[in-house]
């Protein structure tokens, strides 16, 4: 999956590690427009038969994320929903009021209302951060990329408004733990002690 390094391109980089761990590696055109533009284009490359029809979309910049939360996102695309995803209680206030901490605001049943950039739901309690972690009905998803960015989408700079806007069901299930994202050299340092512990 396409990707910056802090200071130059770093597709090769990222193909070669997933090569050596054993998986399959698909380079898609770093012009398309969003991550889900990018698993549809890989998805369609490496099974053009349609032989899955689940997708994750896991961003490289997390390797924190743990195996079971994982498999908890996955678990999360059921009773009907379209994607799935995760969210993280914060008590936080300076990720209440931070624009760069997506917040969830679910109901009850764990259905999403919407996600904002916005201090959201108003009132005491915690907030619901969003992790950057997606899984996709394959049908879904073909539908969602097809589809133009959203007036909300294009305000809130968030893709997945375009698919509620859309109508369809995202459903998300929490964690305890939110993984650490890599954008800087500390980041990646404090996410490499953290690994260690493990």
């Amino acid at each position: 999956m396409p990707g910056r390094c802090w200071w130059r391109p770093c597709e090769e980089e990222v193909a070669e590690a997933a090569l050596k761990a054993g998986g399959n590696v698909t380079l898609t055109d770093p012009d398309l427009p969003s991550g889900s533009d990018r698993v549809h284009a890989a998805l369609e490359a490496f099974d053009p038969a349609g032989r899955y029809d689940v997708a994750v979309n896991l961003q490289g910049d997390m390797p924190t994320m743990r195996a079971e939360d994982v498999a908890k996102a996955v678990a999360a695309l059921r009773d009907g929903a379209d994607i799935a995803t995760l969210v993280s209680l914060s008590t936080d206030t300076s990720e209440r009021d931070n624009p760069n901490v997506v917040k969830a605001v679910r109901a009850a049943d764990g259905r999403c209302l919407y996600f904002t950039r916005a201090a959201a739901p108003h009132g005491d309690g915690p907030i619901e951060r969003h992790v950057g972690i997606y899984v996709y009905r394959r049908e879904a998803l073909a539908r969602f990329v097809a589809a133009p960015p959203s007036p909300l989408e294009q305000r809130e700079k968030l893709e997945q408004l375009r698919a509620l806007e859309m109508g369809m069901i995202i459903r998300a299930d929490v964690i305890e733990d939110f993984p650490k994202g890599v954008d800087s050299p500390p980041d990646l340092d404090a996410a490499r002690a953290l690994l260690a512990k493990r």
